[in-house]
């Protein structure tokens, strides 16, 4: 669970820092740059995993050059980025890529980057990202009520997700020596053992996405942790595919493979009952108005050996997941991830409420909004320990989300080192909300967002007092 992100240096994010809940709301206009902080995410869960470069190229907006990713990348002088983020990490074993389980010694830590840019030397056509500095170390449990500020309870979730002590060094440190950057690791014992250095000049992928087995648990509890960082962006057409029975048991970024998470879930849920699940999910799509459903399944043909999605009406009629509209197919993939007990971690979603009638825009927040941990319960198999982060710029969605769960974007004037002045993203809580409650002054009232409240100005049909059309 990501509960703090600062960023610097990327795309339009300068000094940014975002206090995170289990559930947000991030609510602004086009362009405002909202997806950036969406971007910003994905790059560390891609930084976690392959190379720098490969990183960088997979991130939206970028076109095989690293200067995409920098703030005034293309301008001459010394490109850096740089990142911190805090995060709960389960305190329940994780697996190395050799199946041996490795626990964590804390939970709850705080990891920091920074990467540089070498342009192009010699043969190179392209330039490429450097690693300065990295570090990861433990935030105390006694520091943890100050530092999770959402709305939650002591007992039942934060004494549950904070656990573990340590005395001394960081997991990762990270220090100068002559004119070289040495990054270390330090064993999870702390003092004892001696810790592995390198320099980070040469190296050309994070120290995190190095470790794949359980002799550093805690950092590796974090790479796992930050791999789970996932941002949805469903297809129709991939929503509408059936599975091959060969084919991935889990649902990809675009809702690619929907049928064969279904019936795995269906299928380990509930082995002698698979209908429990497909019940729980149709029950679920039953709230969409408009939508007559009597219950769902998967079809198994096993002569062309493909798994289905079926819609069974009330009327009796079947339909087939490609016959069903855009916004009931996301819909409908929501309500399968509220099922998988494999779907951990922080997700990310654009604009969720597309293709959803506007009498059915409730419906489709409440989900989203259940797709969270409760932070008032313990966390477990009846709450699993996931965090949703979406953005917006309805109107509706706006007026539905809990006013603890909004942010709003937008941009200010900021001056640089150099003294140039640029727009950076701004995001803002409501006054009064837990964001807010320290007092600097930096949120927006119910003035600030009159056009997410009010009809706009030249609307043709509004409602009077008595409800009647006017």
């Amino acid at each position: 669970m990501l509960t703090r992100l600062e960023v610097d240096g990327f795309k339009n994010l300068l000094g940014l820092t975002v206090e995170l809940g289990p559930f947000t709301c991030i609510a602004g206009e086009n362009g405002t740059g909202k997806s950036n902080v969406f971007d910003a995410i994905q790059f560390l869960s891609l930084l976690a995993d392959r190379s720098l470069m490969e990183a960088a190229q997979e991130v939206r907006g970028t076109h095989g050059d690293a200067r995409d990713l920098f703030w005034n990348g293309y301008d001459r002088g010394m490109h850096r980025m740089r990142f911190a983020a805090e995060m709960l990490v389960p305190a329940e074993p994780v697996e190395d890529d050799f199946g041996r389980p490795a626990t964590p010694t804390t939970s709850f830590l705080r990891y920091e980057l920074e990467l540089g840019y070498h342009p192009p030397q010699g043969a190179e056509k392209i330039g490429r990202l450097s690693l300065l500095h990295e570090s990861l170390r433990h935030i105390k449990q006694g520091d943890a009520r100050a530092r999770l500020r959402f709305p939650h309870s002591k007992a039942r979730f934060r004494d549950a997700v904070v656990t573990g002590r340590r005395s001394g060094v960081s997991y990762i440190s990270t220090t100068v020596e002559g004119t070289e950057s040495v990054i270390r690791i330090h064993q999870d014992g702390g003092s004892r053992g001696q810790p592995r250095p390198a320099a980070a000049s040469r190296a050309r992928a994070t120290v995190v996405s190095t470790v794949n087995t359980s002799d550093d648990p805690t950092i590796l509890a974090v790479r796992r942790e930050m791999q789970s960082w996932r941002r949805l962006a469903l297809e129709p057409s991939a929503l509408r595919s059936s599975d091959g029975y060969t084919d991935s048991r889990s649902m990809g970024p675009d809702g690619l493979h929907l049928p064969g998470t279904l019936f795995r879930i269906a299928l380990h849920g509930s082995p002698d009952d698979p209908d429990q699940v497909y019940s729980r999910v149709a029950g679920r799509l039953s709230d969409l108005s408009g939508l007559q459903v009597r219950t769902l399944d998967v079809q198994e043909d096993d002569v062309r050996e493909l798994l289905t999605i079926r819609l069974h009406e009330i009327s009796g009629m079947v339909l087939p997941a490609r016959s069903l509209s855009e916004g009931t197919l996301r819909f409908l993939a929501l309500c399968v991830l509220l099922e998988d007990p494999e779907i951990r971690g922080l997700v990310c979603m654009e604009e969720p409420e597309n293709g959803i009638h506007p009498a059915n825009l409730s419906a489709m927040v409440d989900l989203v909004r259940d797709l969270a941990v409760d932070p008032q319960e313990t966390p477990g198999d009846d709450n699993p320990f996931r965090q949703v982060l979406i953005n917006t710029h309805s109107p509706g969605v706006v007026q539905l989300v809990d006013s603890q769960d909004l942010l709003f974007a937008d941009t200010s004037a900021h001056r640089t080192e150099s003294g140039q002045v640029t727009r950076r993203l701004r995001l803002r809580p409501l006054a009064g909300t837990w964001r807010a409650a320290d007092g600097d002054g930096d949120f927006v009232t119910k003035l600030d967002i009159l056009p997410y409240l009010e009809a706009p100005p030249d609307a043709q049909l509004t409602l009077d007092l008595d409800g009647r059309a006017a």
